[in-house]
């Protein structure tokens, strides 16, 4: 191992796992990198959540780096990032901050970096103001909004509560934002050391979710767009409690399996790099597919969105993430709602009571 840079280690084998190739047998340890093409290095960083993880990466820019998503605002992230770039990276300033969209894990440390190394920050317009906005939150009180939202949904009085008293985290491990960003878009092309990435934005898991695709040689920064083992969180919350943001990460899924070739290196914010990119598309809208259908079955009886959770999630859903199981039934049913599959009506106490058309139970 040579300055932090560990090896790819890539087999002469591949290993494989439901239909995706996983060619790195290492994982990076704290303040290491693992080179997973030329040019670009992967570094992971703990979390202290129930998803453990955020892989973070950085592009070699002349005689600098770009960094691809930063890592949540903790004294953890911070110090593997000092070992990272006092070790693999050399000492070489960061030339630009590119985060594929505003969610703590991946904004968090944007600000530092771009203080600390006078840096642009990139990012696709709604996830930069989505962020300043979220941002501005912070130590305000509840809207009373949020709480018919949840009491809507199903949940009780002292969990309303918990709702009101935890309101305004999102900042609590974000530094603070730049006052201006670079906006790119869809189909924009980011030189980072002379060569090409392509911007392709997807949607539904967040406003404007970015990928980078190095197309002359088949490098796909995937930020949390298409992930290896599990499937991206697409919730509704109360800011557009109406909103159908499954319907648009379908779209977006679909529309991705006409863009990228089935030989692209997927390089994912959470797990691990991979290959079978069409394979994975295909099994992340197959399993929306199947929840659809169970949920429209254990419709045929009157059911709040706290009901539901059995019909789609895998395993019990605990208090320390209900609000995401919520916002995940509610993307499910208003993808139901908006296609006319099933009806909502609010009782006298503000509770939605979903049903399934008679059409469709029929089915």
């Amino acid at each position: 191992m040579a300055d932090g840079v560990v090896p790819a280690g890539i087999p002469d084998w591949a290993r494989e796992e439901r239909g995706l190739t996983y060619p790195f047998d290492v994982l990076p340890e704290s303040g290491e990198a693992i080179k997973v093409a030329e040019g670009v290095l992967w570094m992971r960083l703990s979390m202290p959540i129930a998803l453990d993880h955020i892989n973070v990466f950085a592009v070699e820019d002349g005689d600098g780096w770009v960094v691809v998503d930063s890592g949540l605002n903790i004294a953890a992230s911070r110090e593997s990032w000092d070992a990272a770039l006092a070790g693999p990276l050399g000492g070489r300033p960061v030339t630009r901050v590119i985060c594929t969209h505003m969610h703590p894990d991946h904004i968090g440390l944007a600000g530092w970096f771009c203080d600390r190394f006078d840096a642009p920050l990139v990012m696709t317009r709604l996830e930069y103001v989505m962020a300043r906005m979220l941002l501005a939150d912070t130590g305000q009180p509840a809207p009373e909004c949020g709480a018919v939202f949840y009491r809507a949904a199903g949940w009780d009085e002292a969990q309303i509560d918990g709702y009101r008293t935890g309101y305004g985290q999102f900042g609590r491990a974000v530094s603070a934002m730049p006052p201006g960003y670079v906006r790119m878009r869809e189909g924009d092309r980011l030189s980072i050391g002379g060569r090409d990435w392509r911007v392709v934005v997807g949607e539904g898991h967040s406003p404007e979710h970015a990928c980078l695709w190095r197309e002359a040689d088949g490098v796909l920064l995937g930020g949390d767009q298409i992930l290896p083992r599990i499937s991206s969180n697409v919730s509704v919350w109360p800011t557009e409690p109406d909103a159908d943001p499954l319907g648009d990460w379908l779209d977006s899924l679909e529309r991705m399996k006409t863009v990228f070739p089935a030989d692209v290196l997927v390089l994912p914010s959470h797990g691990e790099p991979f290959r079978g990119v069409q394979t994975r598309l295909d099994a992340l809208i197959r399993g929306h597919m199947t929840a659809l259908k169970r949920l429209e079955r254990t419709l045929r009886e009157p059911c709040r969105a706290v009901d539901v959770f059995s019909a789609l999630f895998a395993r019990p859903v605990g208090e320390g993430v209900r609000g995401m199981a919520t916002g995940e039934s509610l993307a499910h049913l208003n993808y139901l709602l908006h296609r006319g599959r099933v009806a909502r009506e609010r009782d006298a106490d503000g509770v939605d009571w979903w049903t399934a058309t008679a059409q469709e139970t029929e089915a």
